[in-house]
């Protein structure tokens, strides 16, 4: 009988440990347990609210609080708005002239909804969505790992409709509910349900004290590289942990009543800030453990309040969709402009996360293998038009950034629609013309690996992306 040990996998090393949490791709881990060495691609896409800031030349604030940046191609001007992303200049790509013809004519307050999906909903009457081009990617590639997609939001649930909570519907265009607890996002992806395991949790500190624990004997079977990566990912998941208690609280607090005029640019509540760096944080787990490929995070509810205003209250400001009437006042630019700017940072401190972690193959970085896109179904007050959307990543994948992409005709400056702050403004008819979005989901699902030439009501790719 050979006394040779046994090879290691994933089911040996978690079995009687009580934790379901999933690991990085270890290369001392047996092959079959992996089942294919192919490098994972992932999909992220996540959804502000609201729209952006975009004053009109004449306006003074023009020329450091428009989103848009100013430019060509590859020798683009960020604005003060998005100079955060700066020194991520070589890893995005920012698009103008792209949005979904069946909601041109819909009101900013109802087309969220539509963002993922492209479909007619309308901004009235009978309603009927459809699949989201994350699910048609879920569909594709979720049997490769425990969980198909992770639907987040700040607002949970699905809302109802053309007021949704949630980012993601499914292949009969139902809303899938997005989960907005950080505790529980967490529980899902590396807490066991069974009797047995709830049991040993309870005795224990923490999810991660269990883990802990069962590495001792595996450390000494690991390769130097892997012992590295595993550290790694196990300090990743301890400092989400700690965030998770004053996450948790934050978000379950009610809020208050803010008078914007007293308030100031220097107050930052810290734990508004942790609640959506938690949340990131736990993509990025979810997405370095292999658990899903795909995520997508709603950052807010059209024309709602509730959780979603952490985003403005995190930069000292007043609620967040009040920011988009009040840009003629004074500093009123300023303020939109601070807010998205903030959306900005979250988004950037994300993608340098996964840029600065290897992919646990050792094919390049995670960045590389993800194509993560940051976007509203809103430019300026309300208008669903030229939607102002930030890619990153997707190296491996084909995708070449360090560019700003200009699509259609007749706003090649963005000033269609610029400083309008009244319904009249978006009621305007526009002589301008865009290309859909889907054919940059079609691009994105091809480059993904699904077989597909059409979505959301779009045929072809979109050229020079």
């Amino acid at each position: 009988m050979s006394e040779k040990q046994p090879a290691w996998t994933r089911r040996r090393f978690l079995q009687g440990t009580g934790v379901a949490l999933s690991l990085p791709w270890l290369e001392s881990f047996a092959s079959e347990d992996r089942g294919s060495n192919q490098t994972p691609r992932r999909f992220v896409s996540v959804y502000h609210p609201d729209g952006v800031g975009l004053p009109l030349k004449s306006d003074p604030a023009w020329k450091d609080w428009s989103w848009f940046p100013r430019g060509g191609e590859r020798d683009f001007e960020l604005t003060k708005v998005l100079d955060v992303l700066e020194p991520l200049r070589s890893d995005i790509t920012i698009y103008s002239g792209l949005s979904h013809p069946a909601a041109r004519n819909v009101h900013g307050h109802s087309n969220a909804d539509q963002y993922l999906t492209g479909a007619a909903i309308g901004g009235s009457g009978a309603y009927k969505n459809t699949v989201s081009v994350d699910q048609v990617y879920a569909m594709h590639i979720g049997e490769s790992t425990r969980h198909s997609s992770l639907v987040m939001s700040t607002n949970g649930g699905i809302g109802g409709p053309r007021g949704a909570q949630t980012q993601s519907f499914n292949i009969e265009g139902r809303a899938i509910p997005a989960m907005n607890k950080p505790k529980e996002i967490f529980d899902m992806l590396f807490v066991t349900t069974s009797k047995q395991a709830a049991a040993r949790l309870a005795r224990s500190k923490s999810a991660l004290d269990l883990l802990i624990a069962n590495t001792q004997a595996l450390g000494r079977e690991l390769s130097s590289h892997d012992q590295q990566t595993l550290q790694q990912y196990l300090d990743a998941v301890r400092d989400t942990e700690v965030k998770l208690t004053k996450a948790q609280r934050w978000i379950d607090t009610p809020f208050p009543t803010v008078d914007t005029q007293n308030l100031k640019l220097d107050a930052e509540p810290k734990e508004a800030r942790l609640y959506f760096q938690t949340m990131y944080e736990l993509i990025y787990l979810a997405f370095m453990s292999d658990s899903t490929r795909v995520a997508t995070f709603q950052l807010g509810r059209e024309n709602g309040e509730g959780p979603h205003d952490l985003l403005s209250l995190a930069v000292g400001l007043g609620p967040a969709h009040g920011l988009t009437h009040a840009v003629k006042q004074p500093e009123g630019w300023k303020n939109l402009g601070t807010y998205n700017r903030y959306q900005a940072e979250e988004f950037s401190r994300f993608i340098t996360r996964l840029k600065e972690t290897a992919e646990p193959t050792g094919e390049g970085n995670m960045l590389d293998n993800t194509f993560a896109m940051h976007g509203s179904a809103s430019s300026s007050f309300h208008l669903s038009r030229n939607y102002p959307i930030i890619s990153a990543g997707g190296k491996n994948l084909g995708f070449t950034n360090g560019r700003y992409l200009k699509f259609g005709k007749g706003n090649e400056d963005n000033q269609a629609g610029a400083g309008i702050d009244t319904d009249a403004g978006w009621q305007g008819k526009l002589e301008i013309e865009e290309l859909p979005l889907s054919q940059l989901f079609v691009t994105i699902l091809q480059r993904l690996g699904v077989e597909t030439d059409a979505f959301g009501g779009a045929k072809g790719t979109l050229n020079g992306v």
